[in-house]
């Protein structure tokens, strides 16, 4: 089956909704996605979704493609991606789809493909599923159909394994009455983090807290896109901010300055939270800062990477046996809760932090190596990248290269990375160094050759 204009990942398959992404499609994959999860003789599917428009119909399509190979349907309606996780967990069900199209535009949307462990996909499983809809999917006749079930506590119940955290000092966190504001982005965050913040005692200013899907901004929550919750916290004098992604899997910080420091600074936070109480190796990303590395170096624990995609450092953290890790784009994933990316979880060791050190996250972040991280983009070439990673190892002949995933070249205080998305048609070129002119200057400097095959 041709993919064209669709986005096909071990983040799933994403595309222009009525574009690439038509409900044929929707259809054609859910059922493959049917098939494959219960060939075991295991039918439970759970189908949750995000809050974009086009999420009402394609759940409907995606329903009726379950049943139309012979699926029993666990419908746990808007709920944050992890929740949908920890629910394939709960119901033993033999997968999960997640129609979210995370942190892409208002006029995207997606499959995101859940294991029977509550894991996406990997890559090997992926294109087991997907040569499906090349061999044939296999139909239930009248008599084999699936149905629809309903299940309305995954949302009450991913609060409850959250807040049972051993060390979570719950009572502790609600006598500080922090002052949190919330930005939502018009997600499924506002089914659940305002019950976690009243759980835990906060005092919450909320904005864009409608869950109709209708980004006011450019949904990703990245420090660019934050000036309104930047805004709020100074106007609040709040002790933090927090901005999740519409599927609620990513968080983003504003801190009580009123800045936003940059998404990596969630996954920094948080290791350092865990890390007091839970020894053990951290992993994250290839894309990530080294503020998350300066920490397990500082704690004296082992540090890892692996391969960009929520299901590469869930795979590598188990092979592992991490303590914690996630992605510099906000994403935290603790194995002590479950293998995904929760930005509810990142929410609550937040404030646990705030609570054990009793001072301003923005004097923690004064205290340690200050960067500056770059990230740019570019329509991705044709052509292989091969070319470009020999011709930039060439020309850093002395930085440490790691091609598990594009390429990264690694300096003592400075790194690139450069890498075809997996969600969009584009190479990401990032940068990080001690300052933004040296930042920039590896940004010029590894796009040169990828420039230059892209005008071919």
């Amino acid at each position: 089956m041709a993919f064209d204009g669709l986005m096909v990942s071990v983040s799933g398959v994403r595309g222009r909704v009525a574009e690439a992404l038509t409900p044929e499609v929707v259809a054609t994959f859910a059922a493959a996605f049917g098939a494959w999860a219960s060939r075991s003789g295991n039918h439970k599917v759970v189908v949750g979704r995000d809050s974009r428009v086009s999420g009402p119909m394609f759940t409907r399509i995606v329903h009726g493609a379950l049943e139309s190979v012979g699926c029993t349907v666990i419908d746990i309606g808007m709920a944050p991606t992890p929740t949908i996780q920890l629910a394939v967990e709960h119901h033993h069900a033999a997968g999960g789809l997640g129609i979210t199209a995370s942190h892409n535009p208002i006029e995207w949307n997606a499959l995101k493909f859940i294991g029977p462990s509550g894991l996406f996909l990997s890559a090997a499983e992926g294109a087991e599923m997907r040569a499906l809809l090349d061999s044939g999917i296999p139909r239930a006749t009248w008599d084999k159909l699936g149905h629809i079930t309903r299940d309305d506590e995954a949302v009450a119940r991913h609060l409850e394994q959250l807040l049972a955290l051993p060390w979570l000092d719950v009572a502790g966190i609600r006598s500080r009455r922090f002052r949190v504001a919330l930005d939502c982005c018009h997600g499924a965050g506002a089914v659940i983090m305002p019950a976690l913040l009243s759980e835990l005692g906060c005092e919450v200013y909320g904005i864009n807290m409608e869950s109709d899907g209708r980004f006011h901004r450019p949904p990703e929550p990245v420090a660019e896109n934050l000036g309104e919750l930047e805004a709020l916290v100074r106007a609040t004098q709040a002790h933090v901010g927090f901005a999740t992604d519409p599927d609620v899997d990513r968080l983003a910080l504003v801190l009580d300055d009123g800045k936003a420091p940059g998404e990596d600074y969630t996954l920094a936070f948080a290791v350092r939270t865990v890390l007091r109480h839970r020894r053990g190796p951290v992993v994250t990303n290839l894309s990530t800062s080294k503020v998350v590395s300066d920490v397990a170096d500082e704690m004296g624990v082992p540090f890892r990477f692996a391969k960009v995609g929520e299901v590469n450092v869930a795979l590598a953290m188990r092979d592992l046996g991490a303590t914690i890790g996630g992605e510099g784009n906000g994403g935290v994933i603790l194995p002590e809760l479950h293998l995904g990316r929760d930005a509810p979880l990142g929410a609550a060791l937040m404030l646990q932090l705030m609570h054990e050190e009793g001072r301003p996250l923005s004097q923690l972040k004064a205290e340690r190596p200050q960067y500056v991280i770059v990230k740019d983009k570019l329509d991705r070439p044709d052509a292989p990248l091969d070319a470009v990673y020999e011709a930039l190892r060439a020309a850093f002949a002395d930085a440490r290269a790691d091609t598990q995933d594009g390429l990264r070249l690694d300096w003592s205080d400075r790194w690139v990375h450069l890498r075809p998305s997996g969600t969009e048609p584009i190479v990401r070129v990032i940068a990080e160094a001690p300052t933004d002119a040296e930042a920039r200057a590896l940004i010029a400097q590894a796009r040169g050759p990828l420039d230059a095959l892209v005008s071919l």
